[in-house]
């Protein structure tokens, strides 16, 4: 069955589904006076003459025509070309937003550290970062935000959600919380504080097995594995267990340059474009992690670019896929900066494994299928995946 499909953004990363690829665009002629505004809109198609036969009538016979601000009412018309696309992943951001979507470009930001999507019309939290104030306040993958301060959150779009929870350090919003799997609601306050983007941690078993955790693709991440595997390097180990649990995506540069670490050549993935075009990319040499033995964990909310390198590890069948199916946002989302420091993102192609999947809307079966299980002290999928590693290393295999 299709999986729903996420508008997957971030209170610590807008980012993390989009492959960045800032241009300068002018998407639409911004409506002004009409003495302004070329009356011809050369270059466009004649239905868009309405926008200024709209605009005048407004400015003209509305009650508050004269009051009426230009750039609310242009911003009104660009949500309403983006809507009509149909697209569940197109959005547009006025110049304090904009600035918000790529703040976190910079490695920090203030809120409350906690990826969130829309699914199924609700906010949904897809995990809190580690030693956020998300995570203290006890938000769990999975809950669901149904109010921010008072007011309900359903049906808002995830550019207001994220706007209403963000703040200033210190300050504190209040969330309505439901819990997964839960029937009664709970009143979570929250103090934002200063969130400090975490891209990869490994911490080393006495068995010489590393849990390597990758919590998202940004621009630092294969750096910081490389640091990752110099500690696995130095520490004796045997193994590693690289857990992409509630990894929401991040930039496909980076996923390419992680993926390569392990593959010894051939594709990572390709894309297809809306013209049919089909754009490969392929690994890079100089892999540093090609002979450890590892596998990969994942789960429902593992999307985007975590789906990428996992598709590459099983068609090139270089490791075991453990967990559940993966979300299936395999689509490309450009990010483009408007004149006026505005922007838009909007889908621009989808994505395939190395042997044709299509990952957008199915998400991806691992090999091993593990059963859901309660939240609980034991991490019993990470023991699962940490003892099938040890039987493939004493096998050689």
């Amino acid at each position: 069955m299709t999986k729903s499909r996420l508008v997957r953004a971030s209170l610590i990363s807008l980012i993390c589904f989009f492959a960045l690829s800032f241009a300068a665009a002018c998407a639409v002629q911004q409506l002004g006076q009409s003495g302004n505004v070329d009356p011809t809109l050369d270059g466009l198609p004649p239905e868009f003459q309405r926008l200024l036969e709209v605009w005048g009538l407004l400015e003209g016979e509305h009650i508050n025509g004269g009051k009426l601000d230009p750039q609310e009412v242009s911003d009104g018309a660009i949500r309403g070309m983006l809507d009509a696309l149909g697209d569940p992943y197109s959005a547009f951001y006025n110049a304090e937003q904009y600035k918000i979507a790529t703040q976190d470009l910079k490695g920090f930001f203030e809120g409350i550290g906690a990826e969130v999507g829309i699914r199924n019309g609700l906010v949904t939290i897809l995990a809190p970062m580690p030693d956020t104030p998300a995570e203290r306040a006890g938000i769990r993958p999975g809950d669901i935000i149904l109010e921010i301060e008072d007011e309900s959150a359903e049906g808002i779009s995830l550019m207001e959600a994220v706007n209403r929870i963000r703040g200033k350090k210190g300050t504190v919003v209040k969330l309505l919380i439901l819990h997964r799997n839960d029937t009664d609601p709970v009143v979570i306050n929250v103090e934002r504080g200063v969130i400090t983007l975490i891209s990869v941690r490994i911490n080393m078993g006495d068995n010489g097995i590393g849990h390597l955790r990758i919590f998202n693709f940004a621009e630092t991440t294969n750096k910081d594995l490389l640091n990752a595997l110099k500690r696995f390097e130095d520490s004796g180990g045997t193994g590693i267990v690289l857990d992409l649990r509630n990894n929401p995506g991040g930039l496909l540069t980076s996923v390419v340059d992680v993926t390569s670490q392990f593959l010894e050549d051939g594709l990572v993935l390709y894309q297809i474009d809306a013209q049919g075009h089909r754009t490969d990319w392929k690994v890079k040499s100089g892999g540093k992690a090609k002979e450890i033995p590892f596998v990969v964990l994942v789960n429902e909310f593992s999307a985007s670019a975590s789906e990428v390198f996992t598709g590459a590890m099983m068609d090139h069948e270089r490791a075991t896929v453990l967990g559940g199916t993966t979300f299936g946002k395999g689509s490309v989302s450009n990010l483009w900066v408007l004149q006026d420091g505005s922007g838009v993102n909007f889908t621009i192609a989808h994505w395939f494994t190395p042997n044709g999947t299509l990952i957008e809307g199915e998400g991806l079966s691992p090999d091993v299928q593990l059963d859901k299980v309660e939240d609980g002290s034991e991490d019993v999928h990470l023991n699962r995946a940490i003892e099938l590693l040890r039987k493939q290393i004493a096998q050689g295999s």
